[in-house]
């Protein structure tokens, strides 16, 4: 019978965790915003509005979504297999060298500045579309 090396056990241990650990935080976040919504729904309806304006004034700040989220993860995506392939034409590293992933890591700034360039470009547009 062959001795359990503790190094392998405590490895075993730990990655078994990080999926449990990982559910239990999103609970807990998840308890702590529905606490968080319903105090300040208190004090708004305290404040003196009445329940239900209260619960559209929450539900208009939860609705307030990125929408530049989507080109975002495009160009950094975009960037890293740009990386990637630009790493495997040139065949400056092997793929278990640590520049490969300096590498994808400089095509995933390239993505997400060039999404951040088209981002303030469309908000600049759109802000001038308002304002006439």
């Amino acid at each position: 019978m062959e001795a359990i090396d503790l190094e392998s056990l405590l490895a075993i241990l730990l990655s078994c965790s990080i999926p449990i650990v990982t559910i239990l935080m999103v609970f807990i976040t998840m308890i702590k915003k529905k606490s968080r919504e319903t105090e300040l729904r208190l004090a708004i309806v305290q404040a003196g509005t009445d329940a239900d304006t209260a619960k559209v004034l929450i539900d208009q700040q939860q609705k307030k979504r990125d929408k530049y989220s989507s080109l975002r993860w495009g160009c950094i995506l975009a960037g890293m297999g740009l990386g990637a392939l630009c790493d495997a034409l040139i065949g400056i590293s092997p793929k278990h060298d640590i520049y490969f992933w300096f590498i994808i890591a400089a095509g995933m700034g390239v993505g997400l500045l060039t999404s951040f360039v088209i981002e303030y470009k469309l908000s600049k547009n759109s802000a001038e579309a308002v304002q006439e």
